[in-house]
């Protein structure tokens, strides 16, 4: 993240923090002393972000009139019918890999059973050497699921956690993320257990990983989870080697999974702390 603004007036910051936010800029405010700094959080942004701030400088609203333009913005917001509102809690790959999960669903379910699941376990039925001539195998079972529960909580996690790290980065990197979990986990799952497995799991438990290293010690960054919501996944990766659960849960794909978003949000901290050392403030 890089620093864009900084002032004692709260009530000025939280203006130009509403504005950038509204002109889709992702903006977060830190505390540092008696002042609050403005964060950018992807220098992609920079530029828009700078002629807002100029214009702002140049033109300051009157408090009290953007109050009002605020709070009709918020009633007109909450008036809102439920898919504008989920749109703008994610970005394109989050709606893709959603409606994908959602569209197997319903041929694994309804439509073609045996077909669907032949087509997209790791390896084919009663084959145990692994299938180069088909790549996309080592990535689709991350779309067969077995149960509603399993669907319906993979799908809550996945739009919970891609949603955000792709709004607070970028497409290509929840792509990323995704695709090398998916595929890491996978093949690690395959090696226990053999194909006949599927799931969105491991791939939420890198996002988990993922989201839980960029944000470490960093309270105010937009990836920052709950406590409880951890303790939560580790306990309940934890409790899959255990004997207490009722469902056959895929181990290896989790804690592979969980470990490959750690390495990969490493990474990327690492990248987001050279850009933030070797960029000018303004």
């Amino acid at each position: 993240m890089k620093k864009i603004y900084s002032s004692e007036n709260s009530q000025q910051i939280a203006m130009l923090q509403n504005i950038l936010q509204r002109a889709g800029v992702p903006v977060t405010v830190v505390e540092r002393g008696s002042a609050l700094e403005l964060m950018l959080i992807q220098p992609g942004y920079e530029p828009i972000a700078k002629e807002i701030i100029r214009e702002f400088k140049s033109n300051p609203p009157d408090p009290a009139a953007f109050m009002q333009q605020r709070s009709a913005h918020r009633q007109q917001s909450q008036s809102l019918p439920l898919w504008k509102i989920l749109a703008q809690q994610a970005g394109i790959v989050t709606f893709i890999v959603f409606l994908a999960v959602l569209l197997t669903a319903i041929m694994q379910w309804f439509v073609a059973p045996n077909a669907t699941i032949s087509q997209l376990i790791f390896t084919p039925r009663g084959v145990p050497e692994l299938s180069f001539d088909q790549p996309w195998r080592f990535v689709t079972p991350i779309l067969l699921h077995f149960s509603a529960t399993h669907l319906v909580f993979n799908l809550f996690w996945w739009w919970y956690l891609g949603g955000r790290i792709e709004l607070a980065y970028n497409s290509r990197i929840l792509a990323a993320v995704t695709l090398i979990t998916a595929i890491v986990s996978n093949y690690f799952q395959w090696a226990a257990s053999g194909p006949l497995f599927g799931g969105l799991s491991g791939v939420v438990y890198g996002l988990l990983g993922f989201a839980m290293v960029v944000a470490w010690k960093k309270p105010t960054h937009p990836l920052a989870l709950p406590p409880f919501l951890l303790i939560f996944m580790v306990g309940w990766l934890l409790l899959g080697y255990t004997d207490i659960l009722w469902v056959n849960v895929a181990n290896q794909a989790h804690a592979v999974g969980l470990i490959s978003g750690i390495v990969l949000g490493f990474f990327i901290r690492l990248q987001d702390g050279r850009k933030n050392s070797g960029s000018q403030r303004f």
